[in-house]
C-alpha cells in the first residue's frame, strides 16, 4: 500500500530558502517581517533531510531577498540555500554567504562596549569562523558565538 503524500504547490514568483537549520525557519520569518497580508508564506519545520538530518524550508510568494536580509539568515542558518522562482522555474540557486565584515544586523553583548552607550554609532563584527559561527567585535573585541546570535533573534 502506497504511502499519502502531501504536496505543496509550486510558487509563481519568489525566493525558496532551503536547507534552514532545523526548528530556525520562525526566526528566519521574523527577519524578513513575515507573515503579513500580501505575501503568501509556505513552512516546512523539522523535516528530513540527507545532508543534514533535519532541516526547515521557506517559500516565499512575490518577493526577492536583499543582501542585508541574506546576511542576516546566514547567522542562522549557515548552509541555507536560496532558489529565486520566476515563472515557476528556478532562475538562481546559491548559498548564504558570510560576509567579512557584518553591520548594524547584532548587538555586541558586552554592556560597556562604545556601541551600548548611547552613541551614535552602529554595531560592527568581524567574522573569525563559521562552522561554528563567531564573530569579534569591532570596537571591544568580545567574541560572540551562535548561542549569543541566537538571542537575539
Amino acid at each position: 500500500m502506497k504511502k499519502p503524500e502531501m504536496k505543496v504547490e509550486p510558487i509563481k514568483n519568489g525566493t525558496v530558502i532551503d536547507h534552514i537549520t532545523a526548528n530556525k525557519s520562525l526566526h528566519v520569518l521574523k527577519i524578513l517581517g513575515l507573515p503579513n497580508e500580501d505575501i503568501n508564506v509556505t513552512l516546512a519545520m523539522n523535516v528530513s533531510s540527507g545532508k543534514a538530518g533535519r532541516k526547515d524550508i521557506v517559500k516565499i510568494e512575490k518577493r526577492e531577498l536583499d543582501s542585508s536580509e541574506l546576511d542576516q539568515i546566514a547567522l542562522l542558518a549557515p548552509e541555507a540555500t536560496i532558489n529565486i522562482i520566476r515563472d515557476y522555474k528556478v532562475v538562481a540557486k546559491d548559498k548564504v554567504r558570510f560576509m567579512k565584515e557584518l553591520k548594524s544586523i547584532i548587538r555586541c553583548n558586552n554592556p560597556n562596549c562604545i556601541t551600548n552607550a548611547n552613541e551614535p554609532i552602529e554595531s560592527r563584527f568581524h567574522l573569525i569562523k563559521t562552522s561554528p559561527i563567531l564573530l569579534r567585535c569591532h570596537y571591544c573585541e568580545r567574541l560572540i558565538d551562535a548561542e549569543e546570535i541566537d538571542k537575539q533573534f
